[in-house]
């Protein structure tokens, strides 16, 4: 993410505009902007023409600059783009004022985003600017027959490619060079900044052997990693080993990984914690929270007025700040946010055993 400009506007609001450089800037977009936002940026819209000489046909597309106030937001992850939907407020057609109307966001695009800012949103937008400076890191588990390869994004990890190449005896038997040679390809394609190369015996060394021989550029860039399996299990390990951690200093996974396994240790040994919107907005109030953490998608939903949590939120977040907690926002897209929000999408680490 990149910060192209910054203006204080009237009613204490703040107008940013940004440039998203990654399908990860356009995630933490989605889970920053909410109904009653103003958005603006260039746009196209499907203008009817008033000309008795032609045919109507629908409408011609233009390009235009709109400003919308915010109804709804969609991260609309596998299209690449974000959509942001609501009233247009200005616009560079006067005509248009007061239609509804849909921006695409893509990466690359500048987009200026006016609001009251949340100190928790303010800081996400601060870590994806500092997430630009974070290496590219790939996961390639692998084992006999069979290997994964998983990019790691900020959002959660994508299997980018699955391989599976029976090797030893049998008809359907395959050499087990087959197998390395596809993970090689794939990996060189991916043209990660890392490779952690993860998996359980003996095959992973033998695959490392392999890359030296045949993609010699590619070693320097892979660190090993033992891990009792494979595939989402394998990738998991990783991330918990702290493995990422090492490479991806920032990495808002890693960090999820960890907190979640303390989370689920002291639930099964009944210490320190909270869970649920009514345990944790007591524990905030008597300042015990060490450190908060809340599912995004749940976050934003209570905001927008359509949960049903009996507690303030954003009451709940600052009053842990001003007591000295810290506060983690999980991302819905990966396994310890969706671990998070099974526990009712929020819950607290604690300085003290609550009675």
């Amino acid at each position: 993410m990149r910060i192209a400009d910054r203006q204080t506007v009237e009613g204490g609001r703040e107008r940013l505009t940004l440039v998203p450089e990654s399908l990860d800037d356009l995630w933490h977009l989605a889970h920053v902007i909410e109904p009653g936002d103003r958005v603006a940026g260039d746009t196209t819209r499907r203008i009817q023409r008033n000309d008795d000489q032609l045919r109507d046909t629908g409408g011609e597309r233009e390009h235009i600059w709109v400003a919308l106030d915010v109804e709804d937001v969609e991260f609309a992850k596998f299209a690449n783009r974000l959509r942001v939907s609501g009233v247009i407020a200005d616009c560079s057609r006067e005509d248009q004022l007061g239609q509804h109307h849909t921006i695409n966001v893509e990466d690359h695009e500048e987009l200026e985003v006016e609001k009251r800012w949340k100190p928790d949103q303010r800081e996400r937008i601060q870590d994806a600017v500092e997430a630009t400076e974070n290496p590219d890191v790939v996961i390639a588990t692998v084992e006999e027959g069979e290997a994964h390869v998983h990019t790691v994004e900020q959002y959660g990890t994508e299997e980018r490619a699955s391989i599976t190449a029976p090797t030893g005896k049998g008809d359907y038997a395959r050499p087990r060079s087959e197998l390395f040679a596809e993970l090689t390809d794939v990996l060189r394609r991916q043209d990660a900044d890392a490779v952690i190369l993860a998996g359980p015996g003996f095959t992973k060394q033998d695959a490392l052997s392999y890359i030296e021989d045949e993609a010699p550029e590619l070693t320097e860039r892979i660190t090993m990693v033992d891990t009792s399996a494979v595939g989402d299990r394998g990738v998991h390990e990783v991330l918990k080993r702290g493995a990422v951690e090492d490479v991806q200093k920032e990495t808002r996974i890693a960090e999820e990984s960890e907190l979640i396994d303390a989370l689920t240790e002291r639930i099964a040994e009944g210490a320190k914690v909270a869970y649920g919107p009514g345990q944790v907005a007591k524990a905030a109030d008597y300042g015990a929270i060490e450190h908060l953490l809340v599912v995004d998608e749940r976050l934003r939903v209570e905001r927008g007025g359509e949960g049903d949590w009996d507690i303030d939120v954003d009451e709940v977040i600052e009053t842990t700040e001003q007591k000295g907690g810290d506060v983690t926002v999980f991302s819905n897209e990966f396994a310890p946010g969706q671990q998070l929000a099974n526990l009712g999408g929020i819950a607290a680490l604690l300085r003290y055993r609550l009675e």
